[in-house]
């Protein structure tokens, strides 16, 4: 017991448990979701269900991705300490971790219907699929966008047992919105990711990595509107939408000169969007 202790906080920094950014970009959309599937708010039950479930599938996706970037993560600056490249976690207790807190999400999901169940086992091959994505493709932040926006689905299924046309332009928003704050994420790490052979959009979209994470955000921006519209959503959600375009103009004075830090920043920043857009929300339907 003490040895588990004393190991404890290396599965904790491996779920990275320590950086909640990635459990609240997660959850906001799922938030919508659901409250859009409600028409205002949901059922407690979903709530207990879909809260817990984000935090448990988050961490499992930060495990199973730093087990496929074991070998890379110790040449790039900002992973070189991670636990599974500095070999404080074995990368077998890695798969092991990630089993246990996906059987722990999926012991929630059983919880709610059996058509969200089904969905469940597509968000999980999204979410096991997305760290190898990298090797293949300059585009594994479009992976990384459906994995995320796919709990959208799932809450709409919990709550209402159907999939309405409605939620598509959501989701599709929430996959412009990953792809835009990720690139950011992976401007952090161009230099050292050209030097390993690792590929993102950061690297695909070049000196045009300004005026196309701009215009990601711009259609972000639209298909929200249209999603507003298409649930008749009143002036607090449009004026939510309105804040969240001077959030995403910050973002872009962040990365004008693509220093490292900024690049950080103005990806940490789309919290607050997510907030935003949620309260929006929130106080509308109220």
């Amino acid at each position: 017991m003490s040895h588990f202790r004393e190991r404890l906080p290396d599965f904790l920094r491996l779920m990275r448990v320590d950086k909640p950014i990635g459990t609240l970009l997660l959850l906001w959309p799922t938030l919508w979701a659901l409250w859009f599937a409600a028409g205002g708010v949901p059922d407690t039950k979903n709530l207990l269900i879909f809260i817990p479930g984000v935090i448990l599938m988050r961490a499992a996706g930060c495990v199973i991705n730093d087990f496929a970037d074991r070998k890379v993560d110790g040449h790039v600056e900002r992973t070189q300490n991670r636990p599974l490249p500095s070999g404080t976690v074995t990368a077998r207790e890695a798969l092991l971790l990630f089993t246990l807190l996906c059987l722990a999400a999926f012991g929630l999901v059983l919880l709610t219907n059996p058509f969200t169940i089904k969905l469940a086992f597509v968000g999980v091959a999204l979410a096991a699929c997305y760290p190898f994505m990298k090797r293949y493709t300059h585009l594994p932040q479009l992976v990384l966008g459906a994995a995320f926006a796919w709990s959208i689905p799932m809450a709409f299924a919990a709550q209402t047992n159907q999939l309405p046309t409605e939620l598509w332009a959501l989701y599709a928003a929430v996959i412009l919105w990953t792809v835009a704050y990720d690139t950011f994420y992976a401007m952090v790490d161009r230099d050292d990711d050209l030097k390993i052979g690792v590929k993102s959009t950061a690297i695909l979209f070049g000196d045009m990595d300004i005026p196309i994470t701009a215009t990601l955000q711009i259609l972000v921006l639209i298909a929200l509107a249209m999603t507003g519209m298409n649930f008749d959503r009143g002036r607090w959600f449009f004026l939510s939408l309105l804040v969240a375009g001077l959030l995403f103009l910050y973002q872009q004075f962040l990365i004008r000169h693509r220093d490292r830090d900024k690049c950080f920043k103005a990806f940490l920043n789309n919290h607050y969007v997510g907030t935003v857009i949620f309260i929006g929300l929130a106080v509308d339907y109220l």
